[in-house]
């Protein structure tokens, strides 16, 4: 259907394609994966013809049509309802629609045989064309992709960039190309859309090619999977799994193609420089050095799954209890997002909070963090820190600091040793750490802002979509971190590979309530599957029951009253022992005192004692408090 032979293109002197081919074939499920900047966009815009190559030839069929979603798009705007601007995939349709208007207007004016012919040469092609469905096609495939009813009759004007996305993604799918190509279209979507737009991508009946940084959705969607490296095109048949499966295999036998090779050479290079001056072995001295010179040499394998270490540092651990919410309520207008809803997060929570958009994720998000105004209490826990990461928070990133200094301004107190080590790790190496803010892409924007929120020592995090515009090697290296972070965190995503990794907790918003599975998300989804009810499920109490708890309730007050004022001495004390900590420090920093031995080993001792101090009284006071709250549960139930 669509042959790409030999391509070769370059940006600035800089090859991104030398000599690439490719072959799709109709009803190919092509998942095109590369690391950023290594040309897939690119690819998808040679095709179009919006760029010209500089070697090569791409031929196609005569019947091939190319439909493609990029981000482009995101700027398109129009005051036609949302239905409209979909419906106009069915550009025929649609003109023969207005025809047969304007021949009815005709014969109310005029009536006669002709008229009535065309009209039903009109309507004729018209059914042909299955033009009676066309609306309830675009009606579903709209609201598959998270529109409500409502929303389809107005303006296309009246929507976010990320909405109106949406739009143009439901008229290329009404359009129906022999070849779709899809650039990132999991961008603008929610967990139930993507789910959707899988089911509607493995039934197409025309060929498909997506870029994507979700690995589930490349997963789902892909039965070849094409790599873009080393300015060639590589055909992996099978989907994302099986790509991995058979790279590792290959990246196996070209590494000892390598070796081997290598030897090879080291042997010869040896026999030259021993029989090079002797006249005697002249002839095979000469004809070795030929043969180094013709060897095709075997690159080595270069290991894109990259292993980091994160040393996370905390300047204290929170208390059992992250933060507590209890009655939660919140709406915008008539809108209501939460009603007197309940949740707490424990130390050592990995929470992903999933769900539809529209549903409250980022609102719940900012409560907890405390820049959202609501009805009820939110309240934070004993010793907890918390860093809030949002995309917002690329705007509020210095656009003339160097990479290197932005870190700096994190507050972690680390060398500057240290600060490249971590860039390191986020891929930014060498002097890309002198690069200036403002000259970086959105990935790179969101991977210096995860460096300054996992730096900031905070033990509780709450990131909302942090996986956008990361790549998937990028998104490996964010997964790894939180693997490692020893604090609590919630999550906000939709890229189900990504939570199932971090996540040993899963929420989501119903009915305006928060709902919990406690488990990852892989069990989540397979009971998502078997039930449509709430995991909690509440046992109807007997009524001898009933009695015996509240004989329970009534005998533990004076119990719960007892615990609850030892956790208030306890939180007084170690209030007190921090506050002397705090000046201990502020001694030890001194002149006098760093440089007087017999002073600076008082003082460190001093030091010691109360950090002693305080550990004995925290462990007390999470006993105390774990004793409490278990009582104050058995109260309630």
């Amino acid at each position: 259907m669509l042959t790409i032979n030999n391509l070769t293109y370059y940006i600035g002197g800089r090859p991104i394609y030398d000599e690439a081919s490719l072959h799709i074939k109709p009803k190919d499920k092509i998942g095109l994966i590369g690391l950023n900047g290594t040309g897939k966009t690119t690819l998808l815009k040679i095709i179009t013809g919006e760029l010209t190559t500089d070697g090569g030839e791409i031929s196609k069929r005569n019947d091939c049509t190319i439909g493609f979603l990029n981000q482009d798009l995101l700027s398109f705007q129009s005051d036609d309802s949302i239905l409209e601007v979909a419906m106009q995939a069915f550009k025929e349709v649609t003109e023969i629609h207005h025809k047969i208007g304007q021949v009815l207007h005709e014969m109310e004016q005029n009536y006669s045989d002709k008229l009535l012919e065309k009209l039903n040469t009109l309507q004729e092609k018209f059914e042909i064309l299955e033009g009676y469905s066309i609306q309830s096609k675009a009606e579903e495939i709209l609201e598959g992709i998270g529109f409500e009813t409502t929303d389809l009759e107005r303006p296309l004007r009246e929507f976010s960039g990320g909405w109106r996305m949406r739009v143009m993604l439901a008229k290329l799918l009404l359009e129906k190309p022999s070849l779709l190509m899809l650039d990132e279209p999991t961008n603008h979507l929610d967990l139930p859309s993507i789910q959707w737009i899988e089911n509607y991508l493995r039934n197409y009946e025309g060929a498909v090619v997506v870029v994507s940084h979700d690995q589930e959705f490349i997963n789902n969607t892909s039965e070849t999977i094409v790599e873009v490296s080393g300015q060639k095109l590589n055909v992996y048949p099978g989907n994302y799994d099986q790509y991995i499966e058979e790279k590792e295999l290959r990246n196996e036998i070209q590494q000892n193609a390598f070796k081997n090779q290598q030897q090879r050479i080291k042997q010869t290079e040896r026999f030259i420089v021993r029989f090079r001056a002797k006249a005697t072995k002249a002839k095979q001295v000469k004809s070795k050095i030929k043969g180094l010179e013709k060897m095709d040499k075997v690159d080595e394998v270069i290991d894109e799954n990259i292993k980091v270490n994160f040393k996370f540092s905390f300047s204290q651990k929170s208390g059992r209890h992250v933060s507590t919410m209890e009655g939660l309520t919140k709406s915008y207008g008539d809108l209501n997002i939460l009603n007197n809803t309940s949740g707490c997060i424990e130390r050592g929570d990995k929470i992903a909070l999933i769900g539809a958009n529209g549903k409250g994720k980022s609102t719940l998000l900012r409560m907890i963090a405390g820049t959202e105004k609501f009805q009820g209490k939110c309240d934070q826990g004993y010793n907890v820190i918390d860093a809030f990461y949002a995309q917002h928070q690329l705007e509020a990133l210095t656009i003339n600091n160097a990479i290197l200094d932005e870190l700096k301004q994190s507050g972690s107190k680390k060398t500057e040793l240290e600060l490249r080590s971590i860039l390191g790790c986020f891929l930014f190496t060498g002097d890309d750490v002198f690069k200036k803010i403002k000259v970086l892409s959105g990935g790179e924007k969101s991977r210096v802002a995860l460096a300054k929120t996992l730096l900031s020592e905070a033990n509780f995090l709450l990131l909302d979509e942090p996986t956008n515009h990361l790549d998937i090697q990028s998104v490996n290296i964010l997964i790894q971190a939180l693997q490692q972070y020893e604090g609590s965190f919630i999550i906000v995503s939709h890229n189900r590979h990504f939570i199932d990794q971090v996540a040993n907790k899963i929420w989501w918003i119903e009915n305006q309530n928060i709902k919990e599975y406690p488990g990852p998300y892989h069990e989540y989804a397979w009971w998502r599957s078997k039930n449509q009810v709430s995991p909690t499920i509440t046992p109807v109490k007997s009524e001898s029951r009933k009695k015996k708890e509240q004989h329970v309730k009534e005998n533990s007050n004076q119990e719960l009253s007892k615990l609850k004022k030892e956790l208030n001495d306890l939180e007084e004390r170690i209030e007190k022992l921090e506050r002397n900590k705090t000046l201990i420090e502020s001694e030890l920093a001194k002149p006098e005192i760093f440089g007087n031995p017999n002073r600076l080993f008082d003082t460190n001792q001093k030091f010691q004692n109360i950090c002693n101090q305080i550990d004995q009284l925290t462990s007390t006071w999470e006993k105390t408090g774990s004793e409490f709250e278990d009582l104050e549960n058995a109260s309630v139930k």
